[in-house]
């Protein structure tokens, strides 16, 4: 009966990590309800909660270089024209280029994406309800890991068990079948998590997210400055409409 052990092993391994990514998910989403009904989003807040630090820098990198206070070449080089920052982000990313006024894009925008603006946005954010924080992302994201782990525990217990003398009255199909049972069981918390779950690994919670796609529905049909960078804000640089100021940002990428 060696073979009861590993089974019941297989169970609280599966039971405690699902049980744990129910939890972690339940977390994460409770504080959803009702949340940031009446919040109107920045530019920057559509940013962050599109794709995170990075996103705000390329769009404050873009919206300086459309307004003529910044020129982005396609070599992938950033020119200050204007040294007078609008907001705190301006302000960052002209203190990331540096006092010559000219550096590399690459660098520019993952120290811009640190700087103490791009905090500010964030923390405003999670207050709101429209951000994950970091540590329910991080929550999240280990348990998943941690029913993947247990599958795989699962699967090696069950051989295990196969591979144990059992009473000849007792068919090995029938074990198998037993440890099935909490397999499916993970399997199924894995594919529950990739359909529910998977949003709040992102930067914006399912309340950040309804903003956003209003946001993107509200800007359709229209053709001004502010339409054209809420859809590099959403989409990132891809959405940039210009070939020169586009491969600005490709180039950069390739020398990250």
């Amino acid at each position: 009966m060696l073979w009861v052990l590993f089974l019941l092993a297989a169970w609280a391994v599966a039971g405690a990590a699902c049980t744990r990514l129910c939890l972690a998910a339940v977390r994460a989403a409770g504080a959803d309800a009702d949340t940031g009904r009446d919040h109107e989003l920045t530019l920057y807040e559509a940013a962050f909660l599109s794709g995170g630090p990075r996103r705000v820098a390329d769009v404050t990198l873009v919206a300086m270089a459309r307004r003529r206070r910044l020129l982005l070449a396609h070599t992938g080089w950033a020119t200050v024209v204007d040294p007078r920052g609008r907001d705190e982000m301006e302000r960052s990313v002209i203190g990331a280029i540096g006092p010559e006024g000219q550096s590399r894009i690459a660098p520019v925008r993952a120290t811009a994406a640190t700087a103490d603006a791009v905090r500010g946005i964030a923390d405003r954010l999670v207050r709101a309800g429209l951000a994950v924080p970091d540590s329910a992302r991080t929550t999240v994201a280990a348990a998943v890991r941690q029913v993947r782990s247990a599958a795989g525990a699962v699967v090696a217990l069950g051989v295990a068990a196969l591979l144990t003398p059992a009473p000849p009255d007792l068919p090995r199909h029938l074990i198998a079948l037993w440890f099935a049972l909490p397999l499916a069981l993970t399997l199924s918390c894995l594919a529950v998590a990739r359909i529910e779950v998977h949003p709040y690994s992102r930067w914006a919670s399912p309340a950040g997210r309804r903003l956003l796609g209003a946001l993107t529905r509200n800007a359709d049909g229209t053709a001004d400055d502010r339409t054209y960078l809420t859809s590099v804000a959403v989409r990132g640089v891809h959405a940039i409409g210009e070939p020169d100021l586009r491969a600005a940002f490709t180039h950069g990428e390739a020398h990250d």
